[in-house]
């Protein structure tokens, strides 16, 4: 079968800066395709290449075989954009905003009140359909942006990190919608920092590091590519996890991530020995611990081993431990 989005030997440079380095991508019809990777990786770059809001350097990219460049009007056709951040009009209501832009993708009056209207009962924003969406709080406007991306009905939805900045209820109900709308057959790109999203919502997930696709795969397939075990020391006291890792890489126990949100220490380990290596360290440096536990990789920990820079270590560290 034909992919939904082929993209071909993409690259693009601002200035001297390169942003996407020979990226090949091919994403199936019906298939929720996680794009992960620290900030500054690429990941807003290439969205706003497929969604044809900027335009690549050199290489191909084709929607349902539409290119993207001779055949942009019937690629804008075909689909549908939620970015980082809501870009529903604040002076506008809920409702006017969705028959605004039914309206200026051609329906008519009739039908962009019939497609905002089901939108709304969609996203559970009937009640507030007809208030001013400036009022509303930061997950109905998510909600409505992402309606907003569907009055078109798109067969290719581009999600770029839909969840920022939403409640654990909000995150959700965005899911199940994704699940629901790739169950009806749209095809999904999804960027995403938060791995247990990408883990949740993705058949597949591709690594994009420094504008290069370094890993792509399942969760599992993913994890499995970190050998090893991983060895999670969380301290009594979190001020005491600098002097933790201090002391791991002082006794040559080096790859260690701080994940301050969890109040751990996370540092990998090959061997029975070096597990021990850790135990003693650890009990001659005298930190009180709450505890100590070995564990394969998750998807967290496999991003950040994966992920080939120093710079792009310390980013990712930062979004993963949130």
């Amino acid at each position: 079968m034909n992919a939904a989005v082929q993209v071909d030997d993409l690259t693009k440079r601002f200035g001297g800066t390169p942003a996407l380095r020979g990226v090949n991508l091919a994403v199936a019809p019906g298939e929720i395709l996680g794009l992960l990777g620290p900030n500054g990786a690429g990941k807003t770059t290439l969205v706003r290449i497929l969604s044809t809001l900027d335009t690549a350097d050199s290489g191909t990219a084709r929607v349902y075989g539409y290119d993207l460049v001779r055949d942009a009007h019937q690629v804008r056709a075909l689909i549908g954009l939620t970015g980082q951040f809501a870009a529903v009009d604040k002076d506008l209501s809920g409702l006017d905003n969705l028959e605004i832009i039914g309206r200026l993708l051609g329906l008519s009056r009739r039908d962009a009140k019939v497609r905002a209207a089901a939108l709304l009962e969609r996203f559970d924003l009937v009640e507030a359909g007809r208030k001013v969406a400036g009022g509303y709080s930061g997950g109905m406007r998510r909600r409505l942006d992402l309606a907003a991306s569907l009055v078109g009905r798109p067969t290719v939805l581009y999600l770029d990190e839909p969840t920022t900045g939403l409640d654990p209820h909000s995150r959700a109900a965005l899911w199940d919608t994704v699940r629901q709308m790739a169950y009806d057959g749209t095809t999904v790109l999804l960027t995403t920092q938060y791995m247990d999203e990408a883990e949740a919502l993705a058949d597949r997930l591709v690594l994009l590091d420094g504008g290069r696709i370094t890993a792509e795969g399942t969760t599992a397939e993913l994890c499995a590519r970190v050998r090893g075990r991983t060895m999670r020391i969380r301290p009594v006291d979190p001020a005491d996890l600098p002097t933790v890792a201090a002391t791991l890489v002082a006794a040559g126990l080096t790859g260690g991530t701080v994940v301050a949100d969890a109040g751990q220490y996370q540092v990998p380990v090959n061997s029975d020995e070096q597990v021990t290596a850790v135990v003693w360290a650890i009990a001659a440096c005298g930190v009180a611990l709450a505890g100590i536990d070995t564990g394969t990789p998750s998807l967290d920990e496999a991003f950040l081993r994966l992920t080939q820079s120093e710079a792009s270590l310390v980013a990712a560290g930062s979004e993963v431990s949130r």
